[in-house]
């Protein structure tokens, strides 16, 4: 259940902190970045960025969506997808993606896809998105919820390459 939110900057605000702890991925190296790691189930630290990257744009097609229209066709197809094929399924098809962008690219991406889906957030309606149960629950599912599902895994990914 998603929490209830005063205003879009509330939310925004929540959002920026749980994701601070993933920045500092950026400042390890590629070869560090490409390690798995068995205490964040043996994914590498490059895997957990395009992990995060594919949900997180989900959140912001979501939000491009929103910003035009009343509802989004995202959310329908996304729901669908993960119903019909599965989790693993879908997550394994999203790691083979990402696993084929080149690392400087991935770099690109995390640093500026967050601050992009934060500033559709600023323009779509709040009625759209933080005020419609529905919406805020999908959104809240592919950032602040799912970064806490990750937690765990960015400390162990920072820790095998020490900091």
């Amino acid at each position: 259940m998603a929490a209830m939110y005063l205003d879009a900057l509330e939310f925004l605000e929540e959002e920026r902190d749980a994701w601070r702890p993933f920045e500092r991925l950026a400042e390890l190296s590629d070869d560090e970045l490409g390690r798995p790691v068995e205490a964040a189930h043996g994914w590498s630290g490059r895997q957990l960025m395009g992990h995060l990257l594919a949900w997180q744009g989900v959140a912001l097609q979501i939000a491009i969506e929103l910003a035009v229209d009343e509802t989004s066709a995202t959310i329908a197809r996304v729901d669908a997808d993960w119903d019909a094929r599965g989790g693993d399924v879908v997550n394994a098809e999203l790691d083979a993606t990402w696993a084929a962008i080149p690392m400087a690219e991935l770099r690109e991406r995390f640093r500026t896809q967050p601050g992009e889906l934060r500033g559709y957030l600023t323009v779509v309606p709040e009625a759209r998105w933080l005020k419609h149960a529905d919406h805020l629950r999908t959104i809240s599912e592919e950032t602040i919820d799912h970064y806490e599902d990750h937690a765990s895994d960015v400390a162990a990914v920072l820790a095998a390459a020490g900091r």
